[in-house]
């Protein structure tokens, strides 16, 4: 068996601390490796910010929860992580 591993020379995810923003009346919870909840403080869950990878790097998607009809909304796609928490 072979196992390979992958290393993004673009972007060196080991800081822990590199997508650690803030923002007033949010709360960010890292899911896994690459999905972000948004929160309310109170817990209301506001949606989602996923990290993908595209030909030219990372992207990230924004997407907002609609809580009364039960689905998630398509907020855009950023280059950077702030400009996607910033839909929020």
């Amino acid at each position: 068996m072979t196992t390979l591993a992958f290393i993004d020379p673009i972007h060196s995810h080991s800081r822990s601390d590199e997508y650690a923003i803030t923002r007033t009346g949010l709360a960010l919870v890292r899911v896994h490796d690459d999905l972000w909840r948004i929160t309310r403080s109170d817990g209301e869950v506001l949606g989602y910010v996923e990290r993908f990878a595209v030909r030219d790097g990372l992207r990230y998607r924004a997407k907002r929860y609609i809580a009364r009809q039960g689905r998630f909304m398509e907020m855009g796609d950023f280059w950077g992580f702030e400009s996607a928490v910033d839909c929020f």
